[in-house]
């Protein structure tokens, strides 16, 4: 039950997700304006990600942290009820950014340290498929609010009431853990293997016997690494996918909903893959699975070149491809957190929102350029080249 807070708080950012873009572009911006607002809301969230991190870490409180999130998500939403400025919104959206990133390291330790390593995977696959079930139902409101003419003002307050909504649930119902120790001993385990394997191997050598096996750690940065690339690749892609749909939709003389709609078959995807991932039997290792996913979205950034050389359907095809990009993500997303929680240690939980918030503000700058400057073509190219440059990183290096 603590979850449902998280769950109201991504329907209300689900909706804003794709209202935003299209927002700016119905007050006189333009693509470079929408790439602009999320890159600086992104930059400033990476040292925020870190300090949230590393404070309920250091306090061992975690709730307070949610609840400062949720709040003042709801005070910045009605902020921009008042506001037709695009110099404004991006300090609004920057700052709501900064707070809004200090629910996501206290997230990841609530899950890690209420459930066994066991359960990782599995815990963290249910609360993403938990909360994307509420982002699709925040994109479903969002095509409502479209389709009816529901009003720009009107659209910012039901996304600060869903956010209040959001702190009221998590101040009933989330509580901080009375011990914190399993990361502690996931790592304990985890060196302890890692000797025993040792001592196993050359227990064989010094027996003449030959052996295939190697003795290597994961990779820390390489790991690192392919995050950053994951995301960079991720926001390259999707940050002027809006626009992309939206302009496609309006050649097919679709309305402006539809956009709404091809978001929540990719939410939808999204669902399904982390209802798999939490359900699979994993045998093979975490870097092997991120690795394949990631091929897998590569595969799926070079088809949407094809979409080019349709000229019906277009739309069809898109949202067709976004539910596997979704299905793909929500992968990547699971093993790459059950990961991080055995490789960042205790004080750094905030490490991983911080890398993929590198990735991701230089990316959501980088993509709307592309798109603005050479066209969606080659902005599909580029993010396929990327994702490919992240599966090397997880397959050769980590």
């Amino acid at each position: 039950m603590w979850r449902l807070g998280f769950f109201l708080h991504e329907m209300g950012f689900g909706l804003l997700s794709i209202f935003l873009p299209l927002y700016v572009i119905t007050i006189g911006g333009s693509l470079f304006y929408i790439g602009l607002i999320t890159s600086v809301a992104l930059f400033v969230a990476i040292p925020a990600s870190y300090f949230w991190g590393y404070i309920c870490d250091k306090t061992r409180h975690y709730k307070r942290y949610i609840l400062l999130s949720f709040l003042s998500s709801t005070i910045m939403l009605y902020l921009f009820t008042f506001t037709k400025s695009l110099g404004l919104m991006v300090i609004l959206y920057a700052v709501m950014s900064i707070f809004h990133m200090a629910h996501e390291p206290p997230k990841n330790v609530l899950i890690s340290e209420l459930y066994s390593r066991e359960e990782w995977e599995k815990t963290f696959a249910f609360y993403e498929g938990f909360t994307e079930g509420g982002w699709l139902i925040g994109l479903f409101l969002g095509f409502l609010a479209s389709a009816y003419s529901f009003g720009a003002d009107n659209t910012f307050l039901l996304c600060c009431v869903l956010n209040l909504a959001a702190f009221i649930a998590s101040a009933l119902l989330v509580t901080d853990p009375s011990l914190i120790f399993e990361r502690g001993l996931v790592n304990i385990e985890k060196s302890l293997d890692f000797a025993h394997k040792g001592i196993f191997l050359a227990t064989k050598m010094f027996d003449g016997i030959p052996t295939a096996e190697t003795l290597r750690r994961e990779n820390v940065k390489a790991f690192g690494l392919g995050l950053i690339f994951f995301s960079l690749a991720t926001s390259v892609l999707f940050t002027p996918m809006p626009i992309f749909v939206s302009n496609i939709a309006r050649k097919e003389s679709l309305p402006q909903s539809i956009v709404f709609a091809a978001y929540i078959v990719n939410s939808s995807g999204a669902i399904v893959g982390y209802f798999l991932a939490g359900n699979r039997r994993q045998e093979s290792s975490g870097k092997t699975r991120i690795a394949r996913a990631v091929i897998f979205r590569t595969l799926l950034a070079f088809l949407m070149i094809g979409v080019f050389e349709v000229a019906a359907l277009g739309v069809a095809l898109t949202t067709a491809i976004l539910a596997l990009m979704g299905f793909a993500f929500a992968l990547v997303i699971v093993y790459a957190l059950s990961l991080s929680m055995e490789l960042i240690p205790a004080g750094k939980a905030g490490l991983f929102n911080v890398l993929i918030g590198i990735g991701g503000a230089c990316g959501s700058f980088i993509g709307p350029y592309i798109a603005w400057t050479y066209g969606f073509l080659n902005l599909f190219l580029a993010a396929g080249l990327l994702f490919l440059f992240t599966y090397v990183i997880f397959r050769v290096f980590m």
